[in-house]
């Protein structure tokens, strides 16, 4: 058995598999065990929510960001901690989830364990979540002037069609990266 599994591990495209799936995990896996010892009840590490809470500045980032596009484009906006409102159209209750941390877990696992040049590969890793964040940011936009929950788009939530759109962008990342970027045989 061991020595199936040292053959197993040996293969490139396994070990790949298998570390993209633990570092994506890993990546979730702090991000949603940080937003629980962060959020008062249970265990809470009011140190951590207080001085190094990422993810409150994440949240007020994405809303503050939505509302100043709405702005430029002459609405007038109502923000607070979780919502942003616009006067005469609708708005949004930033969750958790909102904040695609989910996606960016999945595309931060996949440009570390993929093999390349590491100039290369953090090149890309920050430009793919900018690109996640600006998405999201659009996505807000539209959502707060056009979504309609009794009339979806495609019968779909939004939270699927954000996914969609954002996982088709970053296979078309990934294909440019792979083709034109990335050269496997040259790792540092």
């Amino acid at each position: 058995m061991i020595k199936f599994l040292k053959s197993l591990w040996s293969e490139p495209y396994f070990k790949f598999i298998i570390c993209f799936i633990g570092l994506y995990l890993l990546f979730y896996g702090f991000n949603t065990a940080f937003i629980g010892i962060t959020a008062k009840g249970g265990v809470y590490a009011p140190f951590l929510d207080q001085h190094l809470n990422y993810i409150n500045w994440w949240r007020t980032f994405t809303i503050e960001s939505t509302a100043t596009i709405l702005r430029w484009l002459d609405y007038t906006t109502y923000t607070n901690e979780y919502q942003l409102r616009v006067i005469g159209k609708k708005g949004f209750t930033m969750v958790y989830t909102c904040l695609g941390y989910g996606i960016m877990s999945v595309f931060a696992a996949f440009v570390f364990t993929f093999p390349g040049k590491i100039k290369f590969r953090y090149g890309f890793l920050v430009l793919g979540l900018l690109i996640i964040q600006l998405l999201n940011t659009v996505r807000l936009v539209l959502l707060s002037l056009y979504w309609n929950k009794k009339a979806p788009l495609f019968n779909m939530d939004h939270h699927d069609l954000f996914n969609i759109v954002v996982y088709a962008v970053l296979i078309l990342l990934v294909y440019i990266w792979l083709k034109y970027v990335s050269k496997p045989n040259n790792n540092i």
